[in-house]
């Protein structure tokens, strides 16, 4: 990479990081919190306290990724951090759940994703694409393991109220670094009425429905397991709450290193479909050994690292695609619609992931999770690899 590729990646990433973090720090320690503020007896309010954000991202993504196409990427990611901030704000001060809720519901209206990864496909040459959108994808990994290790922390420290003002500091630092790190990106050419980059284009492109089909499994797969590995680490592999970070974070952390190889042969030497298959596959595999092997803390361990060489590897590569197959002008509008079904997926597995384990136990979300893998096997099997042109401007 050139030096201002490499800038762009690491700092987008570091952008994606700070807004995850604010999102996730909540994740541990809410649901605990919340039984001493008014309405936080009610498990629905505080369920939609935590997924409220989702709510939002999936109705705003598309919106906002048109409106970068339009506008500009970085006036957008900025309004966007704006919002995110705003609503960390009002989550500080509130007093009851209802205002929580509120709060959370103006911080997904930051829906940036979609603005944050065609930034990073229009400041990288195509040969470099994968690794920069496997750099965003990972940094959402290890975001979520520190999350894991800091919040109870920091709860203990400053309270909820002080998380979330943490979160809106998160948000002017990411700010911060868009306006005086992230390279500026070239024009963007707004693409005319009836060329690809009109939502009907979208639509009908068979590879890009596929890729959001896609995305929507994966993320679905991922809240769904998240309903029972917490407690199988717990009755199974005998941890605590407070020690589960003892295996997500060296599970993040090998998984991005193991998952390298997989994206550098898919980006250099061409081979997306044998790695995009393998990748989903091994969802695939994780679940059933999870449930038939995953014992004790350790083989737990080892199929979650499994599973986010899996996750990490699919998503950079997803967004590559995306980006190699759809016109510069046009980059906006499909991550958009990619990014409103990754939110959907997250805010559908996370219900479908409560009700099975409710109904059919962890058991039910296993044979769910196992099942959307293999019917994303089966519709991505005849998928044709994007096209690996050369190109003569670094910016296209």
């Amino acid at each position: 990479m050139t030096p201002a590729e490499r800038r762009a990646g690491a700092s987008l990433a570091i952008v994606f990081a700070l807004r995850m973090l604010g999102l996730f720090l909540i994740l541990p320690v809410f649901a605990v919190h919340a039984r001493a503020i008014p309405g936080g007896d009610d498990t629905v309010l505080v369920g939609l306290a935590i997924g409220a954000y989702g709510i939002t991202q999936a109705f705003l993504q598309i919106a906002f990724g048109a409106a970068s196409d339009r506008y500009g990427r970085k006036p957008v990611i900025l309004f966007g951090l704006l919002l995110f901030a705003l609503g960390s704000i009002v989550a500080a001060l509130a007093a009851d759940i209802y205002t929580v809720i509120a709060g959370r519901i103006v911080q997904g209206a930051g829906a940036i994703s979609a603005a944050v990864t065609a930034l990073a496909a229009d400041l990288t040459r195509e040969r470099h694409r994968t690794g920069v959108m496997a750099m965003i994808g990972a940094s959402i990994g290890l975001v979520f393991a520190l999350s894991m290790v800091a919040a109870p922390l920091l709860y203990a420290c400053i309270g909820m109220a002080g998380i979330f003002w943490l979160t809106a500091l998160l948000a002017a630092g990411a700010a911060a670094l868009v306006i005086w790190v992230v390279p500026d990106a070239p024009p963007v050419r707004t693409a005319p009425r009836g060329a690809d980059g009109t939502m009907a284009a979208v639509l009908r492109n068979g590879a890009l429905m596929r890729l959001n089909f896609g995305v929507f499994v994966l993320h679905s797969i991922q809240t769904m397991m998240w309903v029972t590995v917490p407690a199988a680490l717990v009755a199974r592999g005998g941890l605590p709450l407070a020690a589960h970070w003892k295996v997500y974070l060296p599970a993040v952390l090998f998984a991005f290193a193991a998952m390298l190889p997989a994206v550098l042969a898919a980006e250099r030497a061409g081979r997306f479909r044998p790695v995009f298959g393998g990748a989903i596959a091994l969802l695939a595999l994780v679940q059933a050994g999870l449930h038939a092997w995953g014992n004790d803390a350790w083989s737990i361990g080892l199929w979650l690292t499994l599973f986010f060489i899996a996750f990490n590897t699919l998503e950079a590569i997803q967004p590559s695609w995306i980006s190699r197959i759809v016109s510069p002008g046009a980059r906006g509008m499909a991550l958009g619609v990619y990014n409103t079904l990754q939110s959907a997926g997250l805010f559908a597995g996370g219900l479908a992931g409560g009700w099975l384990a409710r109904r059919h136990g962890e058991m039910g979300v296993g044979l769910c999770c196992g099942a959307l893998a293999l019917l994303w096997l089966l519709i991505a099997a005849t998928m044709k690899p994007p096209p690996t042109k050369p190109r003569t401007n670094r910016f296209t």
